[in-house]
C-alpha cells in the first residue's frame, strides 16, 4: 500500500513534466542546417550569407543603399538561371492599409520579380518578402530574413525537381514606408491579375519559432497544406490576436484584393531590436531562419504540386500545435464543442453539488465532504478570484519594473532579455492559484473549486466561439477534457481513475502551454496580464491532479513560499541581467523640425516621459504641432527650442492650370532641394479639394478634417525630378499649401550632441528625422 501511495503521484508528476517539455518543444525552431546540407534542402547557413550581404547598413526605399541591395538580389537571381525584372512604378497606399499621420501614402517603388516556371502550371504560388529596411535599421531580421529565405528557397527549387505550378518570387520595396511595393504588385503587375496562393515571410524580432500567424478567409485547405510542413507552428488564436493589433504587412494588400489565398509567417521573439539600429546580422538566431526557410520551401513544393484550380474557400479551420503535429478541425465545430463543454461542466457541478464521495478513493473520487448546490455555486464564484487577481498582479509587476527602470517604458514591445520576467509572471500566476486553493480547499472542497475552474473555462470557450472563434479551443478543449475525465473518474477506482484524470490534465498542458509561450513575445511584457490569464486557466485545469499530491499544511505552504521565491528570484535576476549597454541600449526618440517661414527650429520627441538624454532637448509639455507641421498629425510631442540650420525647403511650383466655374485645376511640381526619404503636401482647409492625382496615381479624397490643414499626402522615395501633382479645387482664387520633407540625418543638426554609450534610438519611422517645412500661396 505504501508503494502505491508513493508511486501514483510520482508517476503523474513524471507524465505531466514530460508532457510539458514536449509541449514547449512543439513551439521551438529546429537547429540550423550548415552549408553542407543537400542542395535540394534549405540551409540557414547559406541563407545567412545573403543576410550579411544585404544588411550592412540601413536601406530604406529610395536610398542608394537600397539600390545596392536590389542589384545584389538581381545578380543572385540571375546566377540561378532566372530572369528577374524590376517593376518601377508609383504606388498608392490602400484605404484599408496602415496610414501615416500625414495622409495617404504614395511611393516610387522598385520591386524585384521573377518566375520559376512550372512544368504544367494550374496557377501561381507567390513567395513574398520586402527587401527595404526601416530608415535607421540594417534590417537583418526585418526583412533580410524573409528576403534571404526566398533566395535560398529559389536555389533549392531550381536545384531539385521543378514544381508543377509557377512559383513567382516577389521582393517588394517600400514596405516599411506604406506597403506600397506589395500594393503596386497586386494592383499593377500582370502576374498578379489572376491571383493565386501567396506566402509572405516577415520578422518582428530576432529569434523564436516561425509562427504562421495570419491567413486569408476560408483557410481550411491552406491550413491542411501547412500541416504538412516539417515544423508546423501556428494557431488560429494568433489570427484573432493579429486582427486586434494595429499592424499590417505585405500580406495585407494580397488579402484585401480578394484574388489571393495565402499564409503569413514570422518569428517575433527578441522584439527589442525591431526597426532599430541593433537589427544587425549578428543578433539573428539562425535556428529561427532555418524554421522560416524549411517551412517556406516545403510550402512552395506542396502548393507547387497541387491543382490550384480546385483550391477554394472551404471555411475556416481551428488549429494549434501539439508535439509533432498541427491539430485542426472545421470551424463549424467550434460553437457545438463549446456548448458541449459548458453542458458537461454544468453536469459535473451538479453531481458534485448533490453527492458525497467516499473518504479515500483515487483521483476525483478521493475528494470528500462535498456539499450542496449552494456551496457549489459559491465555489464557482470564488474561482473568479485568481482569474481576475493574477492578471492584475502581472500588470502591477510590469508597472513596478518600469518604476525601477524607467527606460523600459520606451521599449517598443519587450525588454532585451525578457525570459526571466516571463518566468516571474508565470510563477506569479501559479502562486495566486496556489494561495487561493490553499485558503479555500477545506471550506469549499477541492472538487468544487476544480469544477468551478472548468466551468469558467467552458464559459470563456462559449464567449470566444461567438466573438473570436479561432481562439475558442484554448478554453473549450481543456474544459471538455477536464469535465469528461472528472465524470468518468467518479465511476472508476484507483489507477484507472488516476489515468483518466491525468489524461484530462495532459490535454490542458499540450494546448495551453505552447500558447502561453507564444503569447508573451506576441504581446510583450506591457501586456503581461494576458500571459498570466492563460497561465491561470492552465493552473485551474490542473487542479484535479493536484489532489493526488496529498500533503499536510506545512508542505502546502512550503509550495507557496517556494513559488513566491521563484517570483522574487526571477524578477531580481531579470533586473540584474537585463541591463542597458552599448549592445542593448535604452531607446530614445528625437527629431529636428525647421520652419522655413519663420527661420525657427524645434526639437521634437514622442517620449511620454523623456529619458535623461532626451530631456536635454525637450522641456515643453506634450502638444500637437499640426498647425505648423501637419505631416506629424495630431500626435502629442514634447518640444524644445533648437538652433536654426541652413537647409533648403522643398520647392512647390505651379506648372500650369485651368480655371472654370468655381473650379481650378492645378498642375504642381513638388521638388525637394536636398536628399530626403519623403516629402509631404497639405492644402488649407479653406480650400476644398475635389480630385487629386499624385505621381500619376489617383488619391482618395477623404472627409474634411478639423484644423488648419485638410487634404494631404506623403510621398516616399520621391524621384529626383520631383513629384508631379494634379489638384482640382473648389475655388478660382489663391490656394495655400504647406509642404515638408524629411531626411534621416539628425546627427548633422546644429546643437545635436551624440548619445552616450548605452543610449540608443527607438525603432520609430520618425526617429532621427530632420524635417523642413514651408508655406506657399499659389
Amino acid at each position: 500500500m505504501r508503494v502505491s501511495v508513493l508511486t501514483r503521484p510520482a508517476a503523474v508528476l513524471v507524465v505531466l513534466v514530460l508532457a510539458g517539455f514536449a509541449a514547449i518543444r512543439s513551439a521551438q525552431p529546429p537547429a540550423a542546417s550548415a552549408d553542407s546540407a543537400p542542395v535540394t534542402e534549405f540551409s540557414a547557413s547559406r541563407a545567412f550569407a545573403t543576410v550579411r550581404a544585404i544588411s550592412v547598413t540601413p536601406h530604406p526605399a529610395g536610398s542608394a543603399a537600397n539600390d545596392a541591395v536590389r542589384e545584389h538580389l538581381l545578380t543572385g537571381l540571375r546566377g540561378l538561371g532566372l530572369s528577374p525584372e524590376v517593376q518601377d512604378t508609383v504606388s498608392v497606399q490602400g484605404a484599408g492599409l496602415s496610414s501615416s499621420a500625414g495622409g495617404t501614402g504614395f511611393a516610387r517603388v522598385r520591386n524585384v520579380v521573377t518566375v520559376i516556371p512550372g512544368t504544367q502550371s494550374t496557377g501561381r504560388v507567390f513567395l513574398v518578402a520586402h527587401y527595404d529596411s526601416a530608415q535607421i535599421a540594417p534590417g537583418a531580421n526585418d526583412d533580410g530574413a524573409g528576403t534571404a529565405t526566398i533566395l535560398e528557397t529559389a536555389r533549392a527549387l531550381v536545384a531539385g525537381e521543378r514544381p508543377r505550378n509557377d512559383v513567382v518570387l516577389v521582393l517588394t520595396d517600400a514596405e516599411e514606408a506604406c506597403l506600397c511595393g506589395a500594393k503596386a504588385f497586386v494592383d499593377q503587375h500582370p502576374l498578379a491579375r489572376d491571383g493565386g496562393v501567396v506566402l509572405n515571410l516577415e520578422a518582428r524580432g530576432s529569434s523564436g519559432p516561425a509562427i504562421m500567424f495570419e491567413t486569408t478567409e476560408g483557410n481550411r485547405e491552406l491550413v491542411g497544406t501547412y500541416a504538412k510542413t516539417p515544423y508546423p507552428v501556428g494557431t488560429s488564436f494568433a489570427v484573432e490576436i493579429y486582427r486586434l493589433l494595429p499592424n499590417d504587412t505585405d500580406f495585407t494588400p494580397f488579402r484585401e484584393s480578394g484574388r489571393f489565398q495565402g499564409l503569413n509567417s514570422a518569428y517575433i521573439d527578441g522584439a527589442a531590436i525591431y526597426h532599430a539600429p541593433t537589427d544587425r546580422p549578428e543578433v539573428m538566431n539562425q535556428d529561427s531562419l532555418q524554421h522560416h526557410g524549411a517551412n517556406a520551401l516545403a510550402l512552395a513544393r506542396e502548393f507547387g504540386a497541387l491543382d490550384l484550380g480546385t483550391l477554394g474557400d472551404s471555411g475556416d479551420a481551428t488549429y494549434f500545435p501539439v508535439p509533432g503535429l498541427l491539430i485542426r478541425y472545421p470551424g463549424e465545430l467550434v460553437l457545438p464543442l463549446a456548448v458541449l463543454a459548458l453542458i458537461l461542466t454544468l453536469v459535473l457541478a451538479w453531481t458534485i453539488g448533490r453527492r458525497t464521495i467516499a473518504q479515500r478513493p483515487a483521483g476525483w473520487r478521493r475528494i470528500r465532504n462535498l456539499t450542496g448546490a449552494g456551496r457549489m455555486f459559491t465555489a464557482i464564484l470564488l474561482t473568479l478570484i485568481p482569474i481576475v487577481v493574477a492578471p492584475l498582479l502581472a500588470q502591477g509587476l510590469w508597472t513596478l519594473l518600469v518604476l525601477i527602470r524607467p527606460a523600459y517604458g520606451g521599449l517598443p514591445i519587450d525588454p532585451y532579455r525578457p525570459m526571466w520576467y516571463r518566468m516571474a509572471v508565470i510563477a506569479l500566476a501559479v502562486l495566486t492559484v496556489l494561495v487561493w486553493y490553499a485558503l479555500l480547499r477545506r471550506r469549499s472542497t477541492p472538487a468544487a473549486l476544480a469544477a468551478g475552474g472548468l466551468f469558467w473555462l467552458a464559459v470563456l470557450g462559449v464567449l470566444l466561439a461567438v466573438f473570436t472563434p479561432g481562439g475558442a479551443y484554448l478554453a473549450t478543449l481543456p474544459a471538455l477534457a477536464g469535465a469528461t475525465a472528472a465524470l468518468a473518474a467518479q465511476r472508476l477506482k484507483s489507477w484507472p481513475a488516476t489515468a483518466v484524470t491525468t489524461v484530462g490534465a495532459l490535454v490542458a498542458i499540450v494546448i495551453l502551454l505552447p500558447t502561453v509561450l507564444m503569447l508573451f513575445p506576441a504581446l510583450g511584457m506591457p501586456m503581461a496580464g494576458v500571459g498570466a490569464f492563460l497561465t491561470v486557466l492552465l493552473a485551474l485545469a490542473l487542479l484535479p491532479v493536484l489532489e493526488f499530491f496529498k500533503t499536510g499544511l506545512p508542505v502546502r505552504w512550503a509550495m507557496e513560499i517556494a513559488t513566491a521565491a521563484v517570483v522574487v528570484v526571477c524578477t531580481g535576476t531579470g533586473l540584474a541581467v537585463d541591463t542597458f549597454d552599448a549592445e542593448h541600449p535604452s531607446l530614445t526618440h528625437l527629431m529636428y523640425a525647421l520652419d522655413a517661414d519663420t527661420g525657427t527650429a524645434t526639437w521634437l520627441s514622442a517620449e511620454a516621459e523623456p529619458q535623461k538624454w532626451t530631456a536635454g532637448y525637450v522641456s515643453n509639455p506634450p502638444a500637437t504641432v499640426a498647425d505648423t507641421f501637419p505631416a506629424f498629425g495630431d500626435e502629442l510631442l514634447r518640444s524644445g527650442p533648437a538652433p536654426a540650420a541652413t537647409l533648403p525647403a522643398p520647392a512647390l511650383t505651379l506648372v500650369s492650370e485651368t480655371r472654370g466655374d468655381d473650379r481650378r485645376t492645378m498642375k504642381l511640381l513638388l521638388d525637394p532641394q536636398r536628399a530626403v526619404r519623403f516629402t509631404t503636401l497639405h492644402v488649407s482647409t479653406t480650400t476644398p479639394v475635389t480630385a487629386a492625382r499624385i505621381g500619376g496615381q489617383p488619391a482618395e479624397i477623404g472627409p474634411a478634417r478639423p484644423g488648419k490643414w485638410g487634404f494631404g499626402f506623403v510621398f516616399h522615395a520621391p524621384p529626383e525630378t520631383g513629384v508631379e501633382i494634379e489638384l482640382t479645387v473648389g475655388t478660382t482664387g489663391l490656394v495655400t499649401f504647406q509642404v515638408m520633407d524629411g531626411s534621416d540625418d539628425l546627427p548633422t543638426a546644429p546643437g545635436f550632441q551624440p548619445r552616450p554609450s548605452g543610449v540608443g534610438v527607438l525603432g520609430s519611422h520618425s526617429s532621427e528625422l530632420v524635417a523642413v517645412g514651408k508655406t506657399y500661396t499659389l
